[in-house]
């Protein structure tokens, strides 16, 4: 396998403008396949920006973006990735259940396997006692476990997750990332945004950002010893020059 063939994100100097505003600054990201990766970076920073440049809702003033071997956006890579926004888009007035029935008929899903699949996924996001409820009635915290729900409803080949674990108890929020370490193994890549350092510290890699600049990428062990850091955060401040 080549290496642009071993890559499930490739980013080549991408910067991105809104109005005036220069958002990011020529970003240069490699992720192989079968990996988690997590972006690190106060509020600002442009990790929102950047992950919804890799899912294909925005697009680059500058720059190339690659996903799963294709161009980005592209139709052909569009059913391979889940995309869990910063922001739930859930309709209120439907109950949990009813959500994400809908969305499994988008991502064309039917018959037994998709009752199955609903089935498990509320289970795992511990919303089966809530299902029938509406979404209005549900707290920040179960609103985003519905939301990880319906990202994960295609089995995807590429998950992004924009700060999956907001408003979730820890004992959760462990669970999940146990999950996502497992879906790691079966070959999945995963890119999670947060601002966390404990959470990054379970990613393969890990990327600073800073005012929309990329400050470095690495290993959480290879960021310590580069920046002679006891911990993440101290490599993370070290290394934006505070």
């Amino acid at each position: 396998m080549d290496k642009v063939n071993s890559l499930a994100i490739d980013l080549r100097q991408v910067s991105y403008r809104a109005g005036r505003s220069r958002i990011l600054h020529d970003i240069t990201l490699s992720i192989p396949h079968g990996s988690i990766t997590a972006l690190v970076g106060p509020s600002g920073s442009g990790k929102t920006t950047l992950v919804r440049l890799i899912a294909g809702l925005l697009q680059p003033s500058v720059g190339c973006i690659a996903v799963l071997g294709h161009g980005s956006p592209d139709p052909a890579t569009a059913s391979r990735i889940g995309y869990m926004a910063q922001s739930d888009a859930l309709y209120n007035e439907l109950s949990g259940q009813q959500n994400l029935d809908f969305f499994a008929g988008l991502y064309g899903l039917s018959g037994k396997s998709r009752v199955q699949r609903l089935e498990q996924l509320m289970q795992w996001v511990g919303l089966s006692e809530d299902r029938k409820k509406a979404v209005w009635t549900y707290s920040g915290g179960m609103r985003r476990r519905l939301s990880l729900a319906i990202a994960l409803l295609p089995e995807p080949d590429l998950l992004i997750l924009d700060e999956p674990t907001v408003g979730i108890d820890p004992v959760l929020s462990r669970q999940f990332w146990q999950e996502f370490e497992h879906f790691r193994t079966l070959g999945r890549t995963l890119l999670i945004t947060t601002h966390v350092m404990d959470e990054a510290n379970h990613a393969d890699r890990v990327g600073f950002l800073r005012d929309g600049r990329m400050l470095a990428t690495g290993s959480p062990q290879d960021l310590r010893e580069q920046t002679g850091a006891a911990s993440l955060e101290e490599a993370f401040l070290t290394l934006g020059g505070r």
